[in-house]
């Protein structure tokens, strides 16, 4: 009689389980942009990006929420589009590209970045996310020039607000804070070409 029951209940069991498995939200995936600043003289500056480094604690596919002064929530269904390395280092690429008013910005990594003028590292130490709240980007970063390995050393920390509560208003502050990282690569960079004249 019980194995009668359980072979009728199988089939509503397995139902069940399909219905809750389908009724999971889709990932939803998200980027940072490059922003536009102000136009800018041409020129034929050449600047390679990278490497760029992330700290573990951020480095990973889901999006890393502060829920507390020493906790954080790993959301599953808000994720990076890539990997955050790459993400920060493609972005401040386009942003050199049209603040510096040069093509010439290439990624570390891809190939004939060697011959750049000067490369740009970066390493963030902080990458934080409150959703609703802010963004807040805390990178260490390098300029040297490659003929003669002058080197300039600066520091940008921003806390961008979030313009509303959604994770693509996160990624959009996320995005400004870079930008500002890119802007202050840029400065270097011009300042250590002119060094040069």
């Amino acid at each position: 009689m019980r194995r009668g029951l359980a072979a009728a209940a199988l089939p509503w069991v397995l139902a069940l389980l399909a219905a809750g498995c389908g009724a999971t939200a889709p990932s939803r995936f998200y980027t940072l942009s490059a922003t536009p600043g102000p136009a800018t003289a041409p020129s034929e500056l050449s600047v390679a990006v990278g490497p760029v480094t992330i700290p573990a604690a951020a480095d990973r596919p889901q999006i890393v929420v502060a829920v507390g002064p020493n906790e954080v929530r790993l959301e599953e269904f808000h994720r990076w589009a890539s990997p955050l390395q790459s993400n920060i280092a493609r972005v401040v690429a386009e942003n050199l590209t049209a603040m510096l008013g040069t093509p010439r910005v290439t990624l570390s990594l891809q190939p004939g970045s060697a011959g750049a003028e000067y490369r740009a590292a970066i390493e963030v130490q902080r990458f934080d996310s409150a959703v609703g709240e802010a963004a807040t980007l805390d990178a260490v970063w390098t300029v040297s020039r490659t003929r003669d390995g002058k080197v300039q050393m600066g520091r940008t920390r921003v806390r961008e607000a979030a313009a509303g509560q959604s994770y693509e208003a996160l990624a959009a502050a996320h995005s400004r804070a870079v930008a500002r990282l890119s802007q202050d690569i840029a400065d270097a960079v011009r300042a250590l070409d002119a060094s040069a004249r």
